[in-house]
């Protein structure tokens, strides 16, 4: 349920805010990244929750770009 809610909640945003949801989570990626690579990463399966939700926005991107 509370993934399919995160995707209707991008199903109602634009190209542009979908964009701009796509550039947070890599930040945010980036830094779970460096966080687990110093050992301060408490809660690794959060990475995977991440790389997940930047492959949903991708889709979603592409889905609007052929429509």
């Amino acid at each position: 349920m509370k993934i399919n809610t995160f995707v209707n909640e991008l199903r109602r945003k634009s190209v542009e805010e979908l964009n701009e949801e796509l550039v947070a989570a890599k930040k945010e990626l980036f830094n779970l990244r460096f966080q687990n690579a110093t050992n301060q990463l408490d809660n690794t399966s959060r990475i995977k929750e991440v790389r997940k939700n930047i492959a949903r926005i991708q889709t979603l991107i592409t889905e609007a770009k052929r429509a």
